[in-house]
């Protein structure tokens, strides 16, 4: 008679039990240990990619066929996998329903701002070390630790973004890609003349200027349409459709942004015009009928919106006599409108979370 197999012992149960627990997705703990793992698993994925990129041969720091070339997209690709991955593991953990097609477009675009905000991240970064160590190259051992490395800090943090994804850490995504994005088309510009016309002149070229500035537009908008679907839900207010009405004018004002992106002003001058001047009339119905919509908002917050549109006013009234061009007013009137809009987010969270308490 053959023996049979010793039972497990308590102490390996625990063992296997904790494990599971660990990596369930269900608590900060194992949330923690995924966000590890992903790490772990793009800095081997991405050094050993290295190897027959580089071939064990030194590298500048930046510029074409550099080490920050590398990871820059190295970590753009890092990013879309991760979030995706993270995004997917949260849902099976909470046992959410099946995503619709507006879930999948807003984790497209936020997992494609992630990318891009790696990307111009690691690009600025090598180019700022290049200027600081002038001819320098890194070594073969030392590129693929760097590459490794680059790799692991991406996949973390994205992948932690994705597990924990607020309005408030919504609102600080916008804001960075915006900003990144922004200035790349900036530094990146083929004419240096480019502020003398507008800010728009930054999209009408063929160039890396043009792609990075509508591009920005573009996801921006998905990303304030996704905000405007989310920050207004369970906000307290006694008018019966006073949320719905303040979803629809972000949502209008996210579409807009993204047809200003999809539309340069040298191809299509009327229409671009059109959903840039739509774009600031919604902003301002909202900034007005908040009070009315939302009567339980802060004052500083709607006193603070009307001097950001008497700010614009004036900005406008200056530029129309002459003494402001338009590229300096549509910049602050651009800060004062995403201020304000992550601003908002703030305080309908504030709102929603007095409304649970």
């Amino acid at each position: 008679m053959s023996e049979s197999a010793p039972a497990p012992t308590r102490r390996s149960e625990r063992l296997r039990a904790a494990a599971r627990e660990e990596f369930d997705g269900t608590t900060e703990r194992s949330m923690e240990s995924l966000s590890l793992s992903a790490g772990v698993s793009a800095f081997i994925v991405v050094a050993l990619v290295t190897l027959p990129v580089f071939r064990l041969e030194a590298a500048p720091i930046a510029g074409p066929d550099s080490i920050g070339q590398f990871v820059a997209i190295a970590s753009a690709a890092v990013a879309l996998v991760a979030f995706g991955a993270g995004r997917a593991i949260l849902r099976i953990a909470q046992r959410r329903a099946r995503l619709k097609l507006l879930d999948y477009l807003d984790v497209a675009a936020l997992a494609l701002a992630h990318a891009i905000i790696a990307l111009l991240t690691w690009t600025v970064l090598a180019t700022i070390l290049e200027r600081s160590f002038i001819g320098a190259e890194v070594y073969p051992v030392a590129l693929i630790a760097l590459a490794g490395a680059t790799a692991f800090v991406t996949a973390y943090v994205v992948f932690y973004s994705a597990t924990h994804m607020d309005l408030s850490l919504l609102a600080i995504i916008l804001a960075v890609f915006l900003v990144e994005g922004v200035i790349t088309a900036m530094l990146t510009a083929s004419d240096p003349q480019w502020w003398k016309l507008n800010l728009s002149a930054l999209g009408m070229t063929d160039d890396l200027s043009a792609f990075a500035f509508n591009l920005t537009l573009i996801v921006a908008g998905f990303i304030v349409t996704t905000l405007a679907r989310y920050v207004t839900v369970g906000i307290p207010t006694p008018h019966p459709h006073g949320a719905r009405n303040a979803r629809n004018s972000l949502i209008v004002v996210g579409v807009f942004l993204t047809c200003v992106g999809i539309f340069p002003v040298d191809d299509f001058f009327l229409l671009h015009t059109g959903v840039a001047s739509g774009m600031a009339v919604a902003f301002g119905v909202l900034v007005i009928a908040l009070k009315w919509w939302i009567p339980g908002i802060a004052r500083a917050f709607l006193t603070l919106g009307w001097v950001f549109i008497a700010v614009i006013a004036v900005l406008a009234i200056m530029f129309a006599t002459g003494v402001y061009t338009l590229t300096a007013v549509e910049l602050v009137a651009g800060v004062l409108v995403f201020a304000w809009i992550i601003l908002f987010i703030r305080n309908a969270a504030a709102l929603q979370a007095d409304a649970h308490a």
